[in-house]
């Protein structure tokens, strides 16, 4: 019996080798398919490199930018700065799914099911495991229960359209739901009925590669870190930032007015825009998967280097985005959104912040890398780092470190801090009204493929 079971297993074998049609020979794996799209709203920056630092006098005396030679990998960045729309969607996300899990659990609570209409329509979809698929049911089976997310393994279900007309609630339930997530009329004014902004926050996971690498264990729970977010910007920095000034209406009305839609958003910390990125990901990955396609690169801040290099444009030894040296054009008319003259905020036509997609783009494409909003990147803030940081992907991240990098200049700066070799900082933990971000995202695979062949 045993030698006919090993018969078997050797036949199997044989007839496995033979189906696979590699003759033998090594041809690989073959894979999927892969193209690389480009994402929206983004431009693809080639791999190069360039002389970083203050090629022209350093009249801030910073001493912290000495010229160096770097080289940059190719990446996408976002060809203006992230917008008030883009932000909201974001912010409206995280609302729905707050919203959402709070009327899931509340019909979890009661038994109640999409049958019981009412509250019930936003039940769990996966306290139904009738339409589960096997993997489905397995990991509803098995998932151990969170204490802190008991309903980790439960699917929200976002079929059902969330009501926010009070007029309109399906049942008390509902209104009871509702009516928490709300400011109380106590903490409302004029007459507004007002979301509590200090419940949207967003969670996400991420990996430490440096502890992993430092303690070279094989342990990876160890290195997975959790981070949770509050989401909404703080609008109050209109006022904060500037004493004995009336920018109230800013602070009014700048987020979520539509007129301010195209307007970059303001008064994000540096920790809201590292979130905002993981979000991001998530969104475009669970549709990649979806789909069933291969999910994509995750998206991020871009590093110093990187910022400097798509701010240049391929303009080499360019004082400005345009090249320069001048900040007037051709036309008479300034070049970007900034502080000219010392205390003449209108002359460049502009008193506070401007559409993402104003005056001139580079030669990249990339609107207001000058000007405009401050912008956010990934690397912190150290004055000897171009003394240390090598000379290809070139990034001096710390996360023990509280400064991070912020370039561009910004609407109350003078032109100095717009010049793309201008280094300054801010605290991780500020938010302010001239501050925003732009992503970037990974290239994969490298430019020039074609000249290669």
């Amino acid at each position: 019996m045993r030698q006919l079971h090993i018969v078997a297993i050797f036949a199997f074998l044989i007839l496995s080798c033979k189906s696979n049609n590699t003759n033998g020979e090594l041809i690989g794996d073959p894979g999927q398919k892969w193209f690389a799209g480009k994402p929206y709203g983004m431009e693809l920056i080639p791999s190069g490199s360039y002389v970083t630092g203050k090629s022209i006098e350093d009249i801030a005396s910073n001493l912290n930018a000495p010229t160096k030679t770097v080289t940059v990998k190719s990446f996408y960045i976002d060809n203006t700065e992230i917008t008030n729309g883009e932000y909201r969607q974001y912010v409206n996300w995280v609302k729905d799914s707050i919203v959402r899990v709070e009327l899931a659990i509340l019909a979890d609570d009661l038994g109640l099911t999409p049958e019981d209409e009412g509250i019930g329509l936003y039940a769990f979809m996966q306290a139904d495991t009738t339409d589960m698929t096997p993997y489905q049911k397995y990991k509803f089976y098995n998932t151990p229960v969170d204490d802190s997310n008991p309903y980790a393994a439960y699917t929200l279900n976002r079929e059902e359209d969330i009501i926010w007309n009070t007029a309109d609630y399906p049942d008390e339930n509902y209104a009871e739901v509702m009516d928490k997530l709300f400011l109380s009329k106590e903490e409302n004014y004029n007459g507004r009925r007002s979301f509590d902004v200090k419940k949207l926050k967003f969670a996400y996971n991420w990996l430490d590669t440096d502890a992993a690498i430092k303690e070279k264990s094989e342990d990876r729970k160890k290195y997975i870190r959790r981070e949770v977010a509050k989401v909404y910007p703080d609008t109050t920095v209109w006022i904060k930032d500037f004493s004995y000034a009336y920018n109230e209406p800013m602070h009014n009305d700048y987020f979520w007015h539509d007129a301010y839609s195209d307007y970059p958003v303001v008064g994000v910390t540096w920790h809201q825009a590292v979130a905002f990125c993981y979000w991001r990901t998530k969104v475009k990955n669970d549709d990649q998967t979806a789909r069933g396609e291969q999910t994509v690169s995750p998206f991020r801040l871009p590093t110093e280097s990187e910022w400097e290099y798509a701010a240049r444009g391929g303009i080499e030894g360019g004082t400005y985005p345009w090249g320069g040296p001048y900040l007037v054009g051709d036309n008479g008319c300034f070049m970007a959104n900034f502080k000219p003259q010392r205390g003449n905020y209108a002359l460049d036509t502009a008193l506070y912040t401007v559409e993402a997609k104003s005056y001139t783009a580079n030669d990249y494409n990339l609107y207001n890398m000058a000007g405009n909003v401050s912008e956010w990147t990934a690397s912190s803030y150290d004055p000897g780092s171009y003394d240390y940081i090598s000379t290809m992907n070139p990034f001096a991240g710390d996360r023990n470190n509280p400064k991070k990098v912020i370039r561009g200049g910004s609407w109350k700066d003078v032109a100095y801090f717009l010049q793309v070799s201008t280094r300054d900082f801010e605290y991780q933990d500020s938010a302010r009204s001239y501050i925003g971000f732009r992503t970037v995202q990974d290239y994969l695979g490298e430019t020039g493929e074609k000249d290669r062949r």
